[in-house]
């Protein structure tokens, strides 16, 4: 199907239906419908490049997200997706900027929120938490299509979100930590299974982070599994003296479950103090430093989300809706990849 067609089938002019296409000037209400019926009935998709001669400019999209090397290096494989996505649009016609901010330094999340909204961008890839949240009254001011990735916020209406069900992820956490407890000796299986299992809760300004807390939380209650949570520092710096402390506290941990990715931290802690094979660590993400005590066997259990995924799915999602006018799932939901020593391969 060619405009040429749109129009012989519209009894109408080819300009006329470029004028319903990219909506320059006036075109009688009862045109309008028959063009757009006839648009609709064959799936028509205006050529992208042609789009973007017309307007004389590259779409543009911008990417706000933490610093790359932060969060145990989680954000440099969600920026690796960024720009996988970006290369596979870019001969299209469309740039993606990406603006990485400190997400512990208030001051620099803001100046970074306000430099993206100064790059008047067709469309806005966000990692929401609480901070750039501010950042979405402004953004619907301007009337610009957003999408949010790694995570889900509430009662925001983003374009689309791109993410794993986080409740459902921490349920997931529950069921491994007691299949693990379950594989003990059959002398220790007993024993283990009535231990206490401490959730260290990290982020605690962030929804899905929370809400994996709450599943596995939901899983303790239902299978009556005893689990204490802690929060810990506030920059996302899991310590091994904060670690050592709830060793000491309660002596009968059995298990660790890290809300995010820094169960290496708890895995190095333990192999450390030399108590590994006596704790349990599940954790989430598959970093580098995650990956290699993996391999390991200081932990047990990863839950991957495929972030490079995640990055090439909202640049993606953003071209299709902003360049080709399709319509994007409102929901698009990563699996619960889980990752044991015995699967964890030299590269992933």
């Amino acid at each position: 199907m060619t405009v040429k067609e749109i129009a012989e089938l519209a009894g109408v002019s080819i300009g006329t239906v470029d004028r319903v296409l990219y909506q320059r000037g006036r075109v009688s209400a009862t045109t309008q419908a028959r063009v757009q019926e006839i648009i609709e009935r064959y799936q028509f998709t205006p050529n992208p490049i042609a789009r973007r001669l017309k307007r004389n400019r590259a779409y543009r999209f911008c990417a706000l997200i933490p610093r790359r090397d932060q969060d145990s290096g989680y954000w440099e494989q969600a920026l690796e997706g960024l720009k996988a996505g970006n290369d596979e649009v870019s001969p299209l016609g469309v740039e993606t900027e990406i603006l990485e901010y400190d997400r512990y330094t208030m001051q620099e999340v803001f100046d970074k929120m306000e430099a993206a909204l100064a790059k008047e961008a067709d469309g806005m890839i966000l990692a929401p938490n609480i901070r750039v949240n501010r950042l979405i009254p402004k953004i619907r001011e301007k009337q610009i299509p957003y999408i949010f990735f790694d995570s889900d916020y509430p009662e925001l209406t983003p374009l689309c979100t791109i993410s794993q069900d986080p409740i459902r992820g921490g349920y997931l956490a529950g069921r491994l930590m007691s299949l693990f407890a379950r594989s003990a000796d059959a002398a220790g299986s007993a024993e283990q299974l009535k231990k206490t299992v401490a959730v260290l809760d990290a982020h605690c300004e962030d929804y899905h982070i929370i809400r994996r807390r709450d599943g596995f939380l939901q899983y303790a209650r239902e299978h009556n599994m005893s689990a204490i949570v802690k929060e810990y520092s506030e920059e996302g710096e899991l310590t091994e003296k904060e670690i050592m402390s709830i060793l000491e506290q309660h002596p009968n941990v059995t298990g660790f479950f890290v809300t995010n990715s820094l169960a290496h931290r708890v895995a190095q802690t333990v192999k450390n103090a030399g108590l590994s094979g006596k704790c349990i660590i599940i954790g989430f993400d598959l970093t580098a430093n995650n990956r290699q005590l993996l391999k390991e066997g200081f932990i047990d259990a990863i839950i991957s989300q495929r972030p490079e995924e995640q990055g090439r799915q909202a640049v993606i999602n953003l071209y299709r809706h902003i360049v080709l006018e399709q319509k994007v799932a409102a929901k698009i939901e990563m699996p619960l990849d889980i990752y044991i020593k015995d699967n964890i391969m030299e590269s992933h």
